[in-house]
């Protein structure tokens, strides 16, 4: 099985094999432990800065979890004070409006122009 980073950058054995052999072609069996080296401090310390970065953000969850869970009770308590007792209020008495009725015995319609 093959390394996670070679799994991150989508590498198969294939072109691992290629990468190699052109690297040894350029640098030389003397350069290519050097160069291995330097390749894997510059992945551990990659690795260390993402690790720090991780934790400091989970700090900063967590304080902010704490700061939200002191203001909670705060919260309920100044809004269960700040509500009053409401009583229902007194609905006034409603009344049907009259019914009224209109005919066109009245108003005759206009047939004529003029």
């Amino acid at each position: 099985m093959l390394h996670p980073v070679y799994l991150f950058l989508n590498i198969g054995t294939p072109e691992l094999i290629l990468i190699l052999g052109v690297a040894l072609l350029l640098f030389g069996g003397n350069k290519l432990p050097e160069l291995a080296r330097g390749l894997g401090k510059g992945i551990r310390e990659f690795k260390d800065a993402s690790d720090g970065v991780k934790r400091e953000i989970h700090n900063q969850i967590n304080s902010f979890d704490e700061v939200k869970n002191s203001i909670d009770p705060t919260v309920s308590q100044t809004n269960s004070a700040a509500v009053p007792d409401v009583s229902p209020l007194d609905q006034p008495e409603i009344t049907p409006a009259q019914h009224t009725t209109y005919t066109t015995e009245n108003h005759p319609h206009q047939t004529e122009i003029k």
